[in-house]
C-alpha cells in the first residue's frame, strides 16, 4: 500500500468491493446477515476503519465455508448478531476511536493527579 492509497482509503474501498462480490454469491439470508454484521462492526472501528479489514475478511470466509457446508445462518451465528459482533471485535482487540479517547483521557487525568 502506498501513501496515496493510505490517504484516500482506496485500498479499503477495493477490499470492501471484493468482500461484497464474494457475499453476493451467498444465499439471501447470508447476505442479510452480512449487512447486519457490517453495520454492527463499524461501531468498533478506529478512525480509519483499517482495523476491521482482517475481521471482515474472516467473517466473509466463515460465511462462505458455512454456506458451502449447507448450514443455516442461525446455526452459524445464532440469533444474536449484535452479540456475535461484539464478541468478535472484543476477541480481536478492535478498539474504537471512543476507546482510544477514553484511554487517553484516563492517562491524562492520572498524570495530573500524580499517579
Amino acid at each position: 500500500m502506498n501513501l496515496w492509497e493510505k490517504i484516500t482509503g482506496s485500498d479499503m474501498t477495493r477490499e470492501m468491493k471484493a468482500f461484497e462480490s464474494r457475499v453476493k454469491k451467498l444465499p439471501a439470508d447470508y447476505q442479510a446477515a452480512w449487512d447486519k454484521i457490517k453495520a454492527n462492526l463499524w461501531m468498533h472501528s478506529d478512525f480509519t476503519g483499517r482495523n476491521l479489514m482482517p475481521i471482515l475478511a474472516g467473517v466473509v470466509g466463515l460465511l462462505e465455508e458455512s454456506a458451502a457446508e449447507g448450514q443455516s445462518i442461525h446455526e452459524v451465528l445464532g440469533d444474536d448478531i449484535n452479540g456475535f459482533c461484539a464478541a468478535l471485535a472484543g476477541e480481536e482487540g478492535a478498539k474504537s476511536y471512543r476507546d482510544k479517547w477514553r484511554e487517553q483521557l484516563n492517562n491524562t487525568i492520572a498524570k495530573k493527579l500524580g499517579k
